[in-house]
């Protein structure tokens, strides 16, 4: 073999195993998620799962609706109310079932029946949202859920 050859050699060599190197740096990068994205920016943080809620259901609260005055109906309302909490409230949220029941109803028996049909199911967990926070902030308590949610709603 010729010097020249030789050299040759050797220089392909060293050139494919550096091309291995960069090659291997790449997808290690490209697997770690630890590449750069093509506009330059900086990677993004990994999305934390989502904690895994349990679902504490507070069932038939029952609420007389006001009517037209002088109107001899009575009008009522039936909901279904579940709070979402997490695993280690659960237990809490259980408990204060009965303090949850009495806010729903002072929140919602000030409502007319033509209000009350007015209002869609997301308008009404707002409403219970809202009254179950300010309730838990006057008590100067965190409550023992993340959000009231609607079950069922009736209204007659």
């Amino acid at each position: 073999m010729t010097k020249n050859f030789k050299l040759i050699l050797v220089g392909g060599l060293v050139a494919l195993l550096a091309a291995g190197a960069a090659g291997g740096a790449v997808w290690w990068k490209l697997g770690s998620g630890q590449a750069a994205t093509a506009g330059g920016d900086a990677p993004k943080p990994a999305a934390k799962p989502a904690p895994d809620y349990k679902y504490v259901t507070l069932d038939k609260v029952l609420v007389m609706l006001r009517g037209r005055s002088g109107e001899s109906v009575s009008h009522y309302m039936a909901v279904d109310v579940v709070f979402k909490a997490l695993p280690e409230q659960e237990k809490r949220a259980k408990e204060h079932l009965p303090l949850l029941r009495t806010v729903a109803v002072k929140a919602l028996s000030a409502y007319t029946v033509e209000a009350a049909q007015a209002m869609t199911v997301v308008q009404f967990a707002e409403v219970l949202n809202k009254a179950y926070k300010a309730n838990y902030a006057a008590e100067q308590r965190e409550p023992p859920f993340a959000e009231a949610l609607i079950g069922k709603l009736i209204i007659e």
